[in-house]
């Protein structure tokens, strides 16, 4: 029986043990499910400031003026006067033909010239004559107008003569292939003595370097809406057209509208947009007298229409706009933190920003981040969106009109 006794307390001591650890475990199970608090999420306010609209089309650049020179008369290259790819000046010659041959003709016709002279002046003297026996009595009128038929046959051979002086001269300068305007001149396709001619191929082709044109192509729909956006801003003076070069860059110079087709492209529904841009050298001369230029004939860019004058918009960052099959939305906090879903109407992206036409008034609150821990209705923890860091080499205005606003929520 004592035995029993001491057993007793034992197994009571043992059971008391098991239940404390049991609660010891429940203790931080409790702790870890409990109630958290409202949720923290980054907002900004909303609110007006200046912003430049911009739309983003594919474009390539043309030069402004491009002539390919060909020989206008038969004749042997004696001299090319240019290196492959220099920059030349209006009126520079570049090809000389050999000139012997057209300067023999050129005196050949001078001499023609001085025989038809001579004769239309005894002609001349023939037809005096002649009318002044009729008038004597010692001559007759068919003399008379015998002399005067001669005298208009001299003068045609020398008006002839006259003119094919002037051909010569004409063809004496052909000998000579100057450029029509300033440029840069491509290759040569032919050597000195070669024989050329003007069924022969280009000589060499020059295009025009400062200032460059930049087309490209806008659909009606963006078009119509470029029209009217800027109708009461002076229409196409009141945009001015930036680059992106192929190496991502931002063409450091603003080009203007020139031309804008009346006709639209049947078979693209587009209307071609021709814009002027300067491209100045690079730098100073090379030592080979050669320029450098940032914009090269026939080269793709990614354009951008812009503003020329900034407007005030209302612009909330692109990452607190939503999307599902109801439209783009956003969060909104009242004066509780309770967010309420508010549906938007954008219009154009700048950036990493977003301009909002109708939906949401200066001063209010929307969830930038956190929006995936919001609930319609339960308050959160507001505080200050982090700062949006820009790309590197980011464009200076809006994204191509085609990329949706919002993302999925």
């Amino acid at each position: 029986m004592p035995k029993q006794h001491q057993a007793a307390p034992r197994a009571a001591f043992s059971a008391s043990a098991a239940l404390l650890g049991l609660c010891l475990l429940a203790a931080p199970a409790q702790a870890q499910f409990g109630p958290q608090g409202p949720p923290a999420v980054g907002v900004v306010e909303v609110e007006r400031r200046p912003v430049r609209e911009s739309t983003e089309f594919v474009g390539r650049v043309e030069a402004q003026n491009r002539v390919e020179l060909r020989a206008r008369v038969t004749g042997f290259l004696q001299e090319r006067t240019f290196r492959e790819g220099q920059e030349v000046t209006e009126g520079q010659v570049l090809f000389r033909l050999e000139r012997p041959p057209f300067e023999a003709e050129v005196a050949r016709a001078r001499a023609s010239v001085a025989s038809a002279e001579a004769e239309l002046q005894n002609a001349n003297s023939a037809l005096a004559r002649a009318r002044d026996l009729v008038r004597s009595s010692a001559g007759t009128q068919v003399n008379v107008e015998n002399a005067t038929a001669a005298q208009r046959t001299a003068q045609a051979t020398l008006l002839g003569a006259q003119a094919q002086l002037r051909v010569a001269e004409i063809n004496l300068g052909y000998t000579e292939i100057a450029a029509p305007f300033a440029g840069k001149v491509g290759r040569s396709t032919f050597s000195v003595g070669a024989v050329v001619g003007p069924t022969s191929d280009t000589l060499a082709t020059v295009v025009s370097q400062d200032p460059m044109r930049v087309s490209f192509p806008v659909n009606l729909r963006t078009g119509t809406e470029l029209r009217d956006r800027y109708a009461t801003r002076g229409g196409a003076e009141a945009v001015r057209v930036r680059i992106r070069l192929v190496t991502g860059e931002i063409y450091n110079q603003v080009g203007r509208i020139e031309f804008i087709d009346p006709q639209v492209d049947r078979n693209t529904d587009t209307v071609l947009v021709r814009a002027l841009i300067p491209n100045p050298p690079r730098g100073p001369a090379n030592s080979d007298g050669s320029v450098d230029r940032e914009l090269i004939d026939g080269m793709f860019v990614n354009v951008f229409v812009e503003g020329a004058e900034p407007v005030q918009a209302v612009v909330i960052p692109r990452s607190a706009v939503l999307q599902d099959q109801g439209g783009n939305y956003v969060w909104v906090l009242d004066a509780e933190n309770k967010p309420a879903r508010r549906p938007l109407t954008l219009g154009r992206s700048i950036a990493d920003q977003v301009v909002v036409e109708r939906g949401l008034e200066t001063g209010e609150r929307v969830v930038v981040e956190g929006v995936q821990r919001v609930r319609a209705g339960q308050a959160v923890q507001p505080g200050p969106a982090t700062p949006p860091m820009r790309a590197p080499g980011a464009a200076p205005g809006a994204q191509p009109a085609a990329q949706p606003a919002g993302r999925q929520g």
